[in-house]
């Protein structure tokens, strides 16, 4: 049994499969049920639990959690004070930030934030949105949501700040955007005790370069293939590289191997233009990590 724990909170809720599934691809397995607040892992030095987004930084700045994952809105919600270690851009639908969004009904007759003065406003994000609002200089009447913040409005509210990742929800609902407060996305953070220990610091750094390589990884290929001495300028100019591509002479040195890393949205199209023009043994490989 490992003699040094790391105290790890996972997001409980909408983030945690994709938050699993991360783990995996940077190398850890972890295990439990949905009604599970305790995982295992395969690593015998990590302590795992699962706490919902929006406590996670309170309880890694109050040192009851060594790090955590949650959103930078979070962090800024609730004003922790905590190390931002590394930003992790993914959300429950895909590899992308999530924005937190002013919005209307569809017919609603205000346009920016000044029309809502002295009007209701309804969110999950009590601080964020006074902020805004006090920034802005207007007086509105903020009230915390409890959760189906989009049907509140127009009967109960005047207008609505929430949380959105593709707009689709708030599109379903008859809801316009008339304002973005904050992009936001997943940070890993640590607590500032477990940060000045330095076993731990080094233990979430470890953990910091893998998640990023495994994020770094996604969408992207390997391709590997064998080119003709002739034919290899012509089959370079064809892939469009993360870096320059690998070349090096095989035991027929009229032929060279060619390997490189590339989007994988691209290579439907360049896989018949490399062998137009003379590749062959193309190889295509998935990718879990990438660091660079």
């Amino acid at each position: 049994m490992a003699s040094n724990k790391l105290v790890l909170g996972l997001p409980k809720g909408s983030l945690q499969e994709s938050t699993f599934e991360l783990f995996r691809r940077a190398g850890f397995k972890i295990k439990g049920t949905s009604r599970s607040y305790f995982p295992s892992s395969d690593d015998e030095e990590l302590d795992i639990r699962l706490i919902r987004a929006q406590e996670m930084s309170r309880y890694v700045e109050h040192g009851m959690l060594d790090a955590g994952l949650t959103g930078l809105d979070w962090v800024r919600e609730n004003g922790s004070d905590v190390v931002a270690v590394a930003d992790l851009v993914y959300a429950k639908q895909g590899m992308r930030p999530v924005r937190w969004v002013l919005a209307v009904p569809n017919d609603s007759p205000v346009r920016s934030v000044a029309d809502l003065q002295g009007k209701r406003i309804a969110t999950e994000a009590v601080g964020l949105t006074r902020k805004y609002f006090e920034a802005n200089g207007v007086e509105a009447d903020i009230e915390f949501s409890w959760g189906a913040t989009e049907a509140k409005v127009p009967e109960l509210v005047d207008a609505i700040v929430d949380v959105t990742e593709t707009g689709s929800s708030l599109r379903a609902n008859n809801l316009r955007i008339v304002d973005t407060l904050l992009e936001s996305h997943t940070q890993l953070i640590a607590g500032r005790d477990a940060w000045a220990d330095e076993w731990k610091k080094a233990k979430i750094g470890r953990i910091a370069l893998l998640l990023k390589a495994a994020l770094a990884a996604d969408s992207k290929v390997l391709l590997k293939l064998n080119a003709p001495g002739d034919r290899l300028t012509q089959i370079t100019e064809n892939i469009p590289s993360l870096h320059a591509p690998t070349i090096n002479n095989l035991a027929d040195e009229a032929w060279y191997s060619v390997e490189t890393v590339v989007d994988e949205s691209v290579v439907r199209e360049i896989i018949p233009d490399l062998k137009e023009a003379g590749a062959e043994g193309i190889i295509e490989l998935s990718l879990n990590k990438i660091v660079e």
